[in-house]
């Protein structure tokens, strides 16, 4: 083992919700300061299929997630790219149990999976839009890495690693300015959502995409306008919105919407996905039942049509979760508790908090977003306590019979 040294986006938008499938790859740093594409290292041994398999898993399980985070009637905004890559680079590390529920959650086909690389290296592949894609770990002084799991994910993910004092103020702005540079000024901080300072943390993992597409054809500025927008519980208020007359353009359907494609730039490889639910369809309920198959399903169904306008609001939103929680409820649950990521570290380190910040913007020229998804891992918290300190049961029994002698209720000990 070594101690350290220093060393986009497929978009969903529906009627007031968007869900960002991000697909985005760009240069990560070498130690020695360069850069070199992502996944380069391992270009060899990948392959197309490889690239297709890993949108794949990480569609899957971003409409899960995004599902598991959404609150009935807010807006939703996440990248299940960047929450895939952060996860994919923790997966890396563990073994039993967290590894095996990462796993499937992920759909990989083992902790160190190196498909994501085929699809990094294959998504920077285009000069049409502004990809952007960069992943760091930052550790404790003198902390132990383990060999393996430093040269997999630096050259699975480009990631970068620094060596820093978590507990000082002075990292956690390092970190907040690594995620500025890297998200184009987006997304400005996260280390406070992360609980940074942390004189108990020991390992930081990031990763940032950013998107910048102008459309294929640009609204014209001079038809953008106030027009009605009827929210969830039918109350109508005026939202800028842009219009495109007689405009020619990509339709389909699902169950229970319609579906309208704007492509980027010249090649039009990259574009918004516009899900409106049909009248009488609630947007909650819709996307409770819109998973990666039935999504997949509708953009594979995409034809040329002509419709008489496109008419689209206006948004610039931000949005921010803990993803802790509801990873647990997706079945990541041993990570979180007595998590097994020796082979990430000798020393075992404890996953504390997942978090993830999102920034769009929508107008008439395109679309630019941002993304940060930050792990912090801490201490080996050991076995858990078993601290009776609130109103409690309890039984006095017979093991080798089963029989209850007596059962009790405690509401306050002191009688």
């Amino acid at each position: 083992m070594v101690p350290v040294r220093c060393t986009r986006l497929v978009a969903a938008a529906a009627a007031g919700a968007l869900a960002l499938a991000a697909c985005a790859g760009v240069d990560g740093a070498a130690d020695d300061g360069s850069r070199a594409p992502l996944g380069t290292a391992l270009a060899g041994s990948l392959s197309a299929e490889d690239a297709t398999a890993a949108a794949d898993a990480a569609n899957a399980f971003g409409f899960d997630l995004h599902a598991a985070v959404a609150q009935e009637g807010d807006t939703t905004v996440t990248s299940p790219l960047s929450a895939s890559v952060l996860l994919g680079m923790l997966a890396a590390g563990a073994g039993g149990d967290s590894a095996e529920e990462m796993v499937r959650l992920l759909r990989l086909d083992g902790p160190q999976d190196t498909r994501n690389a085929a699809l990094l290296a294959d998504l920077i592949d285009t000069d049409d839009v502004t990809l952007e894609i960069a992943s760091s770990l930052w550790a404790a002084e003198g902390y132990p890495l383990e060999d393996d799991y430093v040269s997999f994910v630096q050259d699975a993910y480009g990631a970068t690693l620094d060596e820093v004092d978590l507990g000082s103020q002075g990292a956690a702005a390092a970190i907040d300015d690594w995620v500025e540079g890297n998200t184009n000024g987006l997304v400005e901080e996260i280390a406070a959502a992360l609980g940074l300072p942390d004189p108990h943390a020991v390992l930081v993992l990031l990763n940032t995409v950013y998107f910048l597409g102008t459309w294929t054809t640009t609204f014209d500025e001079a038809q953008t306008r106030d027009a009605p927008f009827t929210l969830a519980g039918g109350r109508k208020v005026q939202v800028p919105t842009m219009h495109r007359g007689n405009a020619g353009a990509e339709t389909s359907s699902g169950a229970g919407f319609e579906m309208l494609r704007l492509p980027y730039g010249d090649e039009e490889r990259f574009g918004m996905e516009l899900i409106v639910p049909e009248q009488g369809v609630d947007l909650d309920g819709l996307l409770d039942d819109l998973d990666a198959e039935a999504w997949r399903s509708a953009v594979d169904g995409l034809r040329p049509a002509t419709v008489s306008e496109i008419a689209l609001p206006r948004p610039e939103l931000e949005w921010e979760a803990d993803l802790t929680a509801p990873l647990q409820s997706l079945g990541m649950v041993a990570a979180f508790r007595a998590g097994d990521f020796t082979p990430m570290s000798s020393a075992n380190p404890h996953l504390d908090t997942v978090v993830q910040k999102t920034y769009i913007r929508v107008d008439e020229r395109g679309t630019e977003a941002a993304v940060a998804t930050g792990a912090v891992m801490t201490e080996s918290a050991g076995s858990p306590p078993f601290r009776v300190d609130r109103p409690f049961a309890f039984t006095v029994s017979d093991r080798e019979t089963g029989a209850v002698l007596f059962l009790g209720s405690v509401h306050d000990p002191r009688g």
